[in-house]
């Protein structure tokens, strides 16, 4: 069957937790707390299904939130816009079959319209040869390493230019046309463009 990549619902966030958890040292641990915070602030928190099990989530920031990640902040010293990617994790049994890179198209459409460069990190420590050549595929390239001071893990720092971006706002400026894939997700943390009702080319 196809991956469906939606919203996460708040009666999801145990299963959230325990997918995170169980995801090994590439992924740090959350407790509820840490996700509520997600849930509560993230411009971006969905998840992918398949066969009608969640196979995995995805959390983003934009570049004018307030997030406390020391990694967020390491871009946004560096980067006046952007989208983030916190975190992306994959059920187990799901790795390989394509659910990564469709919630890495389904973040980059959301992300092209609104932010000029997509950001997030790979930690190094412990076999990063296999998450660093899947970003390398997907256009982002290392722009520094960062230790970060509340863990002492050091990342490779990645961030892939949007080329859609300038397009987008040279056309529409903060009027996007009012059509559901652009509406979707409305997890808004940041202010979102104000919208048109025009309809999509």
């Amino acid at each position: 069957m196809s991956i469906v990549v939606r919203d996460v619902r708040e009666h999801e966030l145990d299963s959230v937790l325990a997918l995170n958890n169980a995801a090994g040292p590439a992924i740090l641990p959350l407790d509820a707390a840490r996700l509520r915070y997600f849930h509560e602030r993230a411009e971006y928190f969905r998840i992918a299904e398949r066969d009608g099990q969640m196979a995995g989530f995805m959390v983003g920031f934009g570049s004018a939130s307030d997030h406390d990640s020391s990694n967020f902040r390491w871009f946004r010293e560096r980067h006046p816009r952007f989208f983030y990617i916190d975190r992306i994790v994959v059920a187990s049994r799901r790795r390989g079959g394509g659910v990564g890179r469709a919630f890495y198209a389904d973040a980059q459409s959301y992300a092209e319209l609104r932010y000029p460069q997509i950001a997030c990190e790979v930690f190094l420590e412990g076999g990063a040869d296999p998450a660093l050549l899947f970003h390398g595929s997907f256009g982002f390239h290392e722009v520094g390493q960062h230790v970060m001071p509340e863990t002492g893990l050091r990342a490779a720092m990645l961030m892939k230019p949007l080329c859609s971006y300038e397009w987008v706002r040279e056309t529409y400026g903060e009027a996007l046309p009012r059509v559901p894939w652009i509406l979707q997700p409305r997890r808004v943390a940041a202010p979102m463009p104000e919208l048109s009702t025009g309809t999509h080319p």
